[in-house]
């Protein structure tokens, strides 16, 4: 029973529950997501399979909050909390999703039709390693990065 307790606290701390929060374009986001880090690990093609939907963080689904109606990547989306997903492609665009069910654990409950925003992002793939899957809210959307991809997520109110 006490290894059990000890397991289970130690997973919680290597994909620790984040938050981001800040303004672009006049809009408040908020972003709450459970943050794996890389470990030596392969993560493009191996830990999360191109072409695949990924939950685009660990634990439960990674949230998006929007205090304003927005236009993400060219799409329209009313304010509100949405559920975040990406397709990683070997080559070329990502997609991102924006879904309206927000108490997804994994990929348990996800439903394509409940998609919102799907739209398709060039990644940036960097030689510095982010060792920890960090979201951050900048003046004119919001960034991913993990391992040696960054994604710029533009956002623009309405």
């Amino acid at each position: 029973m006490v290894l059990i307790a000890f397991t289970s606290f130690s997973f919680a701390q290597q994909s620790p529950r984040l938050q981001a929060t800040g303004t672009a374009n006049g809009v408040k986001i908020d972003i709450d997501y459970s943050a794996p880090s890389v470990k030596g690990r392969k993560i493009w093609g191996s830990l999360e399979k191109y072409g695949e939907i990924w939950r685009a963080g660990a634990n439960s689904n990674t949230t998006f909050s929007f205090s304003k109606n927005v236009t993400i990547a060219g799409k329209d989306l009313p304010a509100g909390k949405y559920s975040f997903f990406i397709i990683p492609n070997e080559t070329g665009a990502w997609t991102i999703i924006l879904n309206s069910k927000t108490d997804i654990w994994k990929l348990r409950g996800y439903d394509k039709a409940n998609d919102k925003v799907r739209a398709d992002l060039k990644p940036k793939m960097v030689s510095d390693n982010q060792e920890q899957l960090k979201y951050s809210v900048t003046s004119n959307g919001i960034e991913f990065a993990w391992e040696k991809v960054r994604l710029s997520i533009p956002v623009k109110a309405n």
